[in-house]
């Protein structure tokens, strides 16, 4: 059977429909295939059932990161001072999941239905940005990328049949390829403004055209450590405002929301909609 259709309603896109009130192809497909001739249910049972169905035939992608999520940021810390973030983009490649604390550590996902034709670039580009890196994968997937990594500081997590995360490799501090570009890129423009008046005590003033070049050129004089520090220090400043109202979101759903910068509306509206009966 195919099973892709899953991986399609854990979505921003499906649930921005459906938290409008909009039908949405992909969510009644869902039902009628997995769900069909069950009765009388709400969206919460719906939404449940499809991560379970999700869970056992088609480990995706968001599988893999509402796992991590669930289990890292959730299990092992606290929003309050743990952030993550998802899909960063990094020189030629975008970050799967980054999980930021006294330490940032970048989680290449490679599930049952990827391969790892660029994972050697992409590693590459992590490590230009961050200092820690690990690959995330299944059990069957764990031999051949131990071969791959076994002499470099990249960690292995083993995401097993049981749903629990197997350290079989731990990451290595590696600094040798951190990059004031790369990481100066991560920046949203008030970020790199606060290390900026950090450092030196002010903003250059300068006109729009050059305001950006010229914060730039001053990041680049920061010792690559000190630089790298406080750019930790700001994307750790980028967690869940309203931690309260998450707390509240089913386990399934809590990826999509984290990433999604739900305001206090959303919440509101997503709970209204889990607790309503499904209309088909």
């Amino acid at each position: 059977m195919n099973n892709t259709i899953l991986g399609k309603v854990f979505t921003q896109r499906t649930f921005k429909d459906l938290l409008n009130g909009r039908e949405n192809e992909n969510y009644s497909a869902c039902m009628n295939k997995y769900l069909n001739n069950i009765g009388s249910i709400n969206n919460i049972f719906v939404v449940e059932e499809l991560y379970n169905f999700l869970k056992t035939r088609y480990r995706n992608e968001y599988y893999y990161k509402n796992t991590l999520l669930n289990k890292l940021l959730l299990g092992k810390h606290s929003l309050k001072t743990t952030v993550a973030l998802s899909e960063i983009p990094i020189e030629k490649s975008k970050a799967d999941f980054i999980l930021i604390n006294g330490k940032a550590v970048v989680y290449e996902i490679k599930t049952e239905l990827d391969s790892f034709d660029r994972l050697k670039s992409q590693i590459n580009d992590y490590y230009s940005a961050f200092n820690h890196v690990c690959v995330v994968t299944c059990e069957s997937n764990y031999n051949k990328l131990n071969n791959l990594l076994n002499d470099t500081p990249v960690g292995i997590y083993v995401l097993t049949k049981k749903d629990t995360l197997s350290i079989r490799k731990k990451p290595i501090e590696n600094n040798t390829m951190l990059s004031h570009q790369a990481i100066f890129k991560l920046l949203r423009k008030s970020e790199y403004e606060r290390i900026i008046k950090k450092v030196f005590g002010g903003i250059p003033q300068s006109n729009q055209f050059d305001h950006y070049k010229n914060c730039y050129n001053l990041f680049m004089s920061i010792d690559i450590h000190l630089a790298y520090k406080f750019v930790l220090e700001e994307l750790k400043l980028r967690n869940v405002k309203e931690v309260e109202w998450f707390k509240s979101v089913p386990l399934p759903l809590k990826s999509l929301v984290y990433f999604s910068d739900y305001k206090k509306k959303d919440y509101v509206e997503l709970s209204a909609f889990l607790d309503s009966e499904y209309r088909g």
